[in-house]
């Protein structure tokens, strides 16, 4: 009876903690669908309408398909390659970066970095959805009440790892798509596919720089936690066509739906367009959508903090442990209303994501300084006994790039960012000779 015990204590640990600080080893795989619709989930989001709704409040339909299009795309493809490399390494992001560039206070640094932005994004959308359930319901009903359980149960859903989210997108998904398929039939009863394609933005004027940058900077997260998803493929054809169908779906798909409705309806914000197209029960089930969101903030926020105590402290905490206390936390600063104060830190560390997802890329495909290292120790199942601490050539191409988005007013600034911190760091490695290793 002990026995059995100590092996279900053991088996819910590996569950919960998601394979944060090893490889996922072949058993721990799944079925590339679960991936997809996870994927699909973090795309289909009320944030994602939001901004189609915002482009085509201010531009055309073709100028704004062309935003979204040249957007995604440069995106897709460092997407693409840092999924393809989570999957064949087994490895999450944060875990990744510490042989792809950064190093083991990089990594340290980086996990950091995401988690606590992730934790803003956890409490902002947790307030959002405690709002819009306070706005369907009768009487005077408390927002800390709300916001508390709303936090909690999403919580314990991450607790459970990937199968977590796989059981709350597959119910939100399928919710979000009703409110989709309603809103777009109640659209076309009263407009023609031909008007809302051809008529003028109702709004002022976006630019397509601007339009460009709000494309890439919706989506830059999801292209850079690729590896937390994809680390879960069997091979890199699942992560292509989790890449594809999720972008052309999500990104494309989605965008092109809030372009017409705001074209439809004439206005910017989501919620009254939802509302004037669907009604309340619309509302209802865009609300409920949106925990599939904070499901992956959170659970990519856990891995991050995970990876971050393992390389600074030297401590295997548990992925549902950390994921309890970061849930807490969220919670905590959306039922107290701080949270709304954290848009203005989120917006810099906006500035501050680009540089890792190219410094990860060129190093992982172009210089491969740690490909021998990895490849060795995949094949024993483990993780590379060595790493750099935090080369210096990293940092400089980290903080050229972001003062160059920061700063620099020519060009598209998103991708201004991903570039010149991509050479940089190219450059920078080949002058010093700090190629490790060929694969």
């Amino acid at each position: 009876m002990a026995a059995k015990a100590a092996e279900d204590k053991t088996k819910l640990a590996n569950m919960t903690d998601d394979y944060s600080l090893q490889r996922v080893p072949p058993e721990g795989k799944t079925p590339m669908w679960r991936v997809l619709i996870v994927q699909i989930g973090g795309f289909v989001a009320l944030s994602q309408f939001m901004l189609g709704a915002e482009l085509g409040y201010g531009m055309s339909f073709w100028d704004a398909i062309i935003a979204t299009t040249v957007g995604s795309t440069f995106l897709e493809f460092i997407a693409f390659g840092l999924g393809v490399a989570g999957q064949r390494e087994g490895l999450s992001t944060s875990l990744l970066s510490k042989w792809t560039g950064f190093g083991t206070l990089g990594s340290a640094v980086v996990g950091l970095t995401f988690g606590i932005s992730l934790i803003g994004w956890f409490g902002i959308q947790n307030s959002i959805f405690a709002q819009g359930i306070i706005a369907l319901l009768p009487g005077h009903v408390s927002f800390p009440l709300v916001a508390a359980i709303t936090g909690l149960v999403v919580t314990f859903s991450v607790m459970f790892g990937f199968k977590g989210l796989s059981w709350t997108s597959n119910i939100s998904v399928p919710a979000f798509i009703i409110v989709i398929g309603i809103a777009t039939y109640s659209m076309f009863k009263g407009h023609t596919l031909t008007a809302l394609v051809t008529m003028a933005a109702p709004g002022a004027a976006l630019s397509m720089s601007a339009a460009i940058t709000m494309v890439t900077g919706n989506f830059i997260i999801g292209a850079i936690i690729m590896p937390d998803l994809n680390r879960f493929n069997h091979n890199a054809k699942d992560v292509f066509w989790v890449s594809v169908i999720g972008t052309l779906i999500g990104e494309l798909g989605v965008n092109i739906l809030g372009v017409l409705m705001a074209h439809a309806v004439g206005k910017e914000d989501i919620m009254p367009i939802i509302y004037q197209l669907t009604g309340g029960f619309g509302i209802l089930l865009v609300i409920f959508s949106s925990v599939k969101v904070n499901d992956l903030n959170l659970y990519s926020a856990s891995l991050d903090f995970a990876n971050f105590f393992k390389q600074v402290f030297h401590k295997d905490f548990n992925r549902g442990a950390i994921t309890v206390v970061t849930g807490l936390i969220g919670t905590f600063l959306s039922v107290i209303g701080l949270i709304d104060h954290f848009a203005d830190f989120l917006t810099l560390l906006g500035l501050v994501f680009p540089p890792i997802a190219s410094i990860m890329f060129i190093d992982y495909w172009i210089l491969r300084r740690s490909r021998k290292e990895l490849e060795e120790s995949r094949l024993r199942g483990e993780l590379p006994e060595h790493a750099e601490t935090f080369p210096i050539v990293t940092i400089i191409a980290w903080v050229v790039g972001t003062v160059a988005g920061a700063y620099a007013n020519w060009g598209i600034q998103s991708l201004n960012v991903l570039v010149i911190s991509g050479v940089v760091y190219y450059v920078g490695m080949k002058l010093m000779g700090l190629r490790k290793s060929e694969a």
